[in-house]
């Protein structure tokens, strides 16, 4: 005679404990719903970024044009003993960042006017 295997024949629960699954069951049910919500509007979230990226970056170089065979000529014309200590590129831009007379100095030169624009003195305030 064949035997019934025990998992099989679990024994019903008592009315509380029966409520108290249910809610389990319930809760558990509500919580997956609002994972899922929330992955799917993090997902077309990321669709919606990825689909308005633009086709091609904006040109930083918007002030004049350079020459498709041959590169552009410039020259800069820093004040006479201007030790240049860095220089940095930025869009049409450049700074330079060195001393003249003991004194540092920025000056930032424009590609797009051709001249110097701008001529700082760095110090400390008294």
């Amino acid at each position: 005679m064949a035997h019934p295997d025990p998992e099989e024949q679990e024994e019903p629960l008592d009315p509380a404990m029966e409520r108290i699954r249910r809610k389990m069951v319930l809760l558990q049910l509500v919580s997956g719903g609002i994972l899922f919500v929330c992955f799917m509007a993090v997902l077309a979230a990321v669709v919606y970024k990825v689909s308005q990226r633009p086709d091609q970056a904006p040109v930083a170089w918007s002030g004049f044009s350079v020459p498709s065979d041959q590169p552009l000529a410039s020259a800069v014309n820093l004040p006479a003993g201007f030790e240049v200590g860095s220089v940095s590129l930025s869009g049409a831009q450049i700074l330079f960042y060195g001393t003249i007379a003991g004194q540092q100095k920025a000056l930032v030169y424009d590609l797009s006017l051709g001249r110097l624009v701008v001529d700082v003195t760095v110090g400390t305030a008294p």
